[in-house]
């Protein structure tokens, strides 16, 4: 696995990262890193690598943009100091644009997300040894859905800022897929936004496969 022994790992984002965590600093005693897929990336990394004691700290903001993670930098993110650094931000970005047609000061255009991700992004870059990006998503499996079309071509411009950042890159959307053949949407997320505790473990199942973690290890034996 990439983490290594005493790392801190920070996780920013909106609601879906946010998730009940504790403030000002989302972390320890009494489910302090929340009850989304934060916390299960918490849970799985102190079951499996003890030794370890990888510090997992969740800085989500529920309604959050990218301007609103860009105003807080600094203090919610490079004062910190992580080693790792995972960053999901979009779906407000989008959703504006949908729910709340009438007041374009709450949209972000495509370019200003873009450009504004790459900046924040490369601003952490010298104190990291990883960076992971993360898309945003659209629970709905009709990808000419208006607002699911928008929230892929997020998810694509975010793809572009992890290429150009040399970080590792989650496609969200992507993992819900499979999920749609089986069940409808709405077993996932009613709104089509907030997943159930299913829809995070696949989050958190997709971020550990992407940092390396070794799944044998939740056999119990392997560490032991």
């Amino acid at each position: 696995m990439k983490l290594e022994q005493g790392q801190r790992l920070v996780m920013i984002g909106d609601s879906i990262t946010d998730c009940e965590r504790k403030f000002p600093y989302g972390e320890g005693l009494f489910q302090g890193v929340g009850r989304g897929y934060a916390a299960l990336v918490d849970a799985m990394l102190q079951a499996a690598y003890p030794e370890l004691s990888v510090r997992v700290t969740n800085m989500g903001i529920g309604g959050n943009t990218v301007r609103d993670l860009k105003a807080r930098w600094q203090s919610d993110v490079l004062e910190l100091k992580p080693d790792w650094l995972t960053v999901m931000i979009g779906i407000n970005d989008v959703w504006r644009q949908f729910d709340q047609p009438a007041i374009p000061e709450s949209h972000i255009p495509l370019e200003e997300y873009e450009r504004t991700l790459e900046e924040i992004a490369k601003s952490a870059l010298p104190g990291l040894q990883g960076l992971v990006i993360m898309t945003p998503f659209y629970l709905e499996p009709n990808a000419e859905d208006r607002m699911r079309k928008r929230m892929d071509e997020f998810g694509r411009a975010a793809g572009r800022v992890a290429e150009r950042c040399g970080a590792l890159f989650v496609d969200t959307q992507a993992v819900f897929a499979p999920m749609f053949e089986h069940v409808h949407p709405t077993a996932i997320a009613s709104d089509r936004v907030h997943p159930s505790l299913t829809g995070h473990m696949l989050l958190a199942r997709a971020f550990l496969r992407t940092i390396g973690f070794d799944w044998r290890r939740m056999s119990g034996t392997d560490h032991m």
